[in-house]
């Protein structure tokens, strides 16, 4: 049994309906894609008009590409690298590709390839089944031959018949059989080799470059939403407070002479006023670089945070040298969001935050944990600006909290 070990094996057959799904997929998704190239060529000369048909198909094309991947690894289990994740929103994500995938020509090569699916998994199919089902015509035609009419099966132009046809049909189609297994693993090689050809990134260097060109948009992104954060802080808060404080001392000022005693109750309001100011001012500025961490590094500045939050907090840090500022910082930042979200949502009675480096220069790990009811989305507000901002000085971001907890939020920054 051992000669047909491969034909009853699962990789096998997943390999028959990969090509079979192969040649679906493409008739669909090339018909797409074709059609809205097609129409936004033509709609070129209307003052530009067929650019965002030409766009969409661009992105029907990047969506069947992502579902190619997935069937390359479910039916295969083979992985095909892709392309950075788009983290543009809205209309320029519909209809404009990444500059880094155009400049790499690797938008068209979607397109190739998905227009290309359907005739390479056709012709993979039909040689790689074909096979199988010729190669079972011909074991079995003794049993059948005679019953065919004109006296038998034709062949190269004569008719089968007797032994010594019938021995080399079941010896040819016993070889059919037995190949056609290594012949659909084959091409599904072969298919593989296709879609990495033209889905994948040319080398690891234009990963790396499109991935920077990605978290930089992140993080050009995360800064203005910092910088409209400020501002409606300085506008809605300190300004308003300090307006109030300026007509409270104009008001004052107005009294002395006459009602010294209601200047003075108008002066103590102002001078609480400008504490509170003050106050806001403070929290506002610890927002954008707390001080202690620049003047006393992490260790300070993260047990201020440990003593503001409600739910109690271990703190350990070893941190022998200090880091760069902008790698303390994004590490202070995540200990606050994550501090922050377990003090408003998680119910947690205990947290902790361990902040260590691994090597030299090394790593930076930190790692937060609660025992709360988890479930904290990683596509939040909070947490996604964390990972911005963590991919920004080329590190990584970890989520884990599954429902009823505990959440662990890690971070990895490198220090070199």
């Amino acid at each position: 049994m051992v000669p047909f070990r491969e034909l009853v094996s699962a990789r096998t057959w997943l390999a028959y309906i990969h090509h079979l799904l192969g040649v679906a997929v493409g008739f669909a998704a090339g018909a797409a894609v074709l059609a809205g190239v097609a129409a936004g060529l033509l709609g070129l000369p209307l003052a530009l008009a067929g650019v965002p048909l030409i766009g969409i198909a661009l992105r029907i094309a990047a969506v069947a590409c992502g579902l190619e991947r997935a069937r390359f690894a479910v039916t295969l289990g083979e992985r095909v690298p892709s392309w950075p994740a788009d983290s543009r929103v809205g209309y320029r994500r519909l209809v404009l590709p990444r500059r880094g995938k155009l400049r790499e020509g690797a938008a068209w090569r979607e397109v190739a390839y998905v227009v290309m699916r359907a005739p390479v998994s056709a012709v993979f199919a039909f040689l790689s089944i074909g096979a199988l089902v010729a190669g079972i015509v011909a074991l079995t035609l003794p049993l059948y031959d005679k019953a065919l009419p004109n006296g038998g099966a034709h062949a190269f132009g004569t008719v089968l018949h007797g032994v010594p046809d019938m021995a080399a049909a079941a010896v040819i189609g016993l070889a059919l059989v037995l190949a056609a297994p290594w012949l659909a693993q084959g091409f599904a090689g072969l298919d593989t080799a296709f879609a990495r050809a033209l889905l994948s990134p040319p080398s690891d260097l234009a990963a790396r470059v499109s991935e920077l060109e990605r978290s930089r948009e992140r993080v050009v992104d995360a800064a203005e939403s910092e910088r409209r954060r400020i501002e409606r802080d300085l506008h809605d808060g300190a300004q308003q407070r300090l307006v109030a404080l300026a007509m409270d001392l104009g008001r004052a000022q107005a009294k002395f002479d006459e009602d010294p005693r209601t200047a003075r109750r108008l002066v103590d309001h102002a001078h609480a006023e400008a504490k509170a100011v003050l106050t806001e001012l403070r929290n506002l500025v610890r927002g954008v670089h707390p001080p202690v961490l620049s003047d006393r590094g992490l260790d300070a500045a993260l047990s201020g945070l440990a003593a503001l939050c409600p739910v109690p907090v271990d703190v350990e840090v070893d941190v022998r040298v200090r880091p760069k500022p902008v790698v303390e910082a994004a590490a202070y930042f995540v200990v606050a969001e994550a501090l922050t979200n377990v003090a408003k949502h998680s119910r947690a009675t205990h947290a902790s935050v361990i902040v260590e480096v691994h090597g030299f220069p090394g790593t930076l790990s930190v790692m937060i944990t609660d025992d709360g009811i988890g479930g904290a989305d990683p596509a939040g507000a909070g947490l996604s600006g964390l990972a911005d901002r963590v991919t920004g000085v080329d590190g990584r971001l970890s989520v884990e909290s599954p429902p009823g907890g505990p959440t662990i939020i890690a971070a990895e920054l490198p220090c070199a």
